[in-house]
């Protein structure tokens, strides 16, 4: 399997699709680059080379006990970004991925980078705080990292039907794939799953996102009730506004399987 080696000689595996003008693809918490099963392959066949990697501590990565921040995860990408020789490259962030791409443009600058899309993402900034009352209670995440230490399985199966907006009058996905979504959740480090809970709502990008000069593409689900649209999607457009805004009405946040075909439209006409 091919692996990208870190600064500090953690392995990274990645998928290298098709050829064409490259596409890295960042997955969001708690999944892994399979999670793009149904986007990279038509990216691939519609004439992308799309690059898919697992963020370190999930999926086939190696699974250090520390490194689970932003400035790390940037490092991380620009060594994917540097090993693979990448130019000319467009970032597809999903949920936390999306902190990734603020944090590596805030850090190293877009040499490499010639588009960027938020989709469904953490950016600019989650938790709520005296100077941000719009924000998630810190009482929320709390409770997911004490779920997590009590029953990881069951609390990934919840969160797995509110993820894909799954529920009683909603059969639009399959038991089977909230299965295989959680299959790829559990494939993760515990270390890593916790930690990242608190680097994706307690890090703020507001000022990573001043940052940004490519194209960019923001798109969110008005459904979303794992990352809502009123505190991410709607807040990033604002701070970058040269960026084009797409919000689908009543989507949840893994719209990049339940609106696909939507998605991989909008996606594959903005970068192409």
């Amino acid at each position: 399997m091919p692996y990208i080696e870190t600064l500090d000689k953690v392995r990274l595996f990645y998928n290298d699709w098709g050829v064409g003008k490259p596409i890295v693809l960042i997955h969001g918490w708690p999944l892994n680059a399979d999670m793009w099963e149904y986007n990279a392959s038509f990216l691939a066949e519609n004439g992308f080379r799309v690059i898919a990697y697992d963020r370190r501590g999930f999926g086939r990565s190696d699974q250090p006990w520390s490194g689970y921040d932003y400035d790390t995860f940037a490092a991380d990408l620009k060594a994917l970004l540097d090993g693979l020789d990448l130019n000319d490259a467009a970032l597809v962030g999903f949920s936390m991925g999306g902190g990734e791409i603020a944090r590596y443009l805030a850090r190293y600058g877009a040499d490499r980078i010639s588009k960027v899309a938020l989709v469904a993402a953490v950016t600019p900034f989650m938790l709520k705080t005296d100077e941000h009352p719009n924000g998630a209670d810190k009482s929320l995440f709390d409770g997911f990292v004490d779920d997590l230490k009590k029953d990881r399985p069951h609390f990934l199966a919840g969160f797995g039907k509110q993820f894909f907006g799954a529920g009683l009058l909603n059969f639009s996905v399959s038991s089977d794939i909230l299965q295989w979504a959680q299959g790829l959740a559990l494939q993760a480090s515990p270390k890593a799953t916790i930690d990242c809970v608190r680097a994706f709502s307690e890090t703020d990008f507001r000022a990573d996102m001043a940052t940004f000069t490519v194209p960019t593409l923001i798109i969110h689900g008005s459904g979303d009730e794992t990352v809502p649209a009123k505190i991410s999607g709607q807040e990033a457009a604002k701070l970058v506004p040269s960026a084009t805004y797409i919000e689908y009405d009543g989507a949840p946040h893994a719209l990049t399987y339940t609106e696909r075909d939507r998605f991989n439209a909008d996606l594959a006409a903005f970068l192409a």
